[in-house]
């Protein structure tokens, strides 16, 4: 098995296991008019070749046999953070490792680009996923209500720092109070990132978000969850399920 970088030759296939992953996960707890739209969304021509070209973008493919048979799709921030968004493996070749050996590739290609921490995201109703980035050292670092098709669906977040890194969290004064800022519960911003923003350092009673662009908690957030920063109209960047929404 070889694990490289994507390229637009490779679209057909990112595509075929796309679906086929996304129909074998998410086709029961979501439906399946929900994960062939998102499939349509997510991977029209287009849109691939625009990702593939985005510079904060990390797109590998793990090949074997006649094909590619996996994927991981990452998106890099400017605060030294990265998100992988999806790590695809088509149905076919679940159990062969291709997993694994893919996340382990690209953690360190994100990191060889400068990422200290790397992210992940999976759907509550995904329990091999949840179990696949428990197994493989990252912690969970909170929770997200989504909005998906017209019905409400919870969606994990996991963490994993380098060993010795910095402190998780932060006592801040910030506008008229002291808050303790959670840089492990992170939300990726227009302008930069908002984090968690809790009234202890025991993170027992949530304030708010943190925004990181001007270092305001003058936050708000509507009933969608979109978070934005009254101070400097930072805002929060679309979520990945966002193009699933019907």
């Amino acid at each position: 098995m070889e694990v490289r970088e994507a390229t637009p030759a490779d679209g057909e296939e990112i595509r075929s296991v796309a679906t086929a992953s996304l129909r074998e996960t998410y086709a029961d707890p979501l439906g399946e008019d929900i994960v062939e739209h998102a499939a349509d969304e997510w991977y029209t021509p287009d849109r691939l070749d625009d990702r593939l070209a985005a510079e904060d973008i990390a797109y590998l493919v793990a090949e074997a046999g006649d094909g590619v048979v996996g994927f991981s799709e990452s998106e890099l921030d400017g605060d030294a953070a990265a998100a992988i968004q999806w790590l695809h493996v088509h149905p076919d070749a679940r159990g062969d490792g291709v997993g694994v050996e893919l996340l382990e590739r690209t953690e360190a290609a994100l990191r060889e680009r400068g990422a200290a921490r790397v992210e992940g995201r999976v759907l509550a109703a995904n329990d091999v996923g949840n179990e696949f980035y428990q197994d493989h050292g990252f912690s969970r670092s909170g929770d997200v209500e989504l909005d998906v098709g017209g019905e409400t669906h919870t969606e994990h977040r996991y963490v994993k720092l380098p060993t010795g890194g910095a402190e998780l969290t932060e006592q801040r004064e910030t506008d008229d109070r002291t808050l303790w800022v959670a840089f492990d519960e992170r939300e990726r911003g227009s302008q930069a990132p908002f984090y968690a923003a809790y009234g202890s350092a025991e993170r027992t009673d949530k304030y708010g978000f943190y925004c990181a662009n001007c270092e305001s908690a003058n936050t708000a957030m509507n009933t969608m969850g979109r978070v934005t920063c009254n101070s400097c109209g930072n805002e929060r960047r679309a979520s990945r399920w966002d193009a699933a929404y019907l």
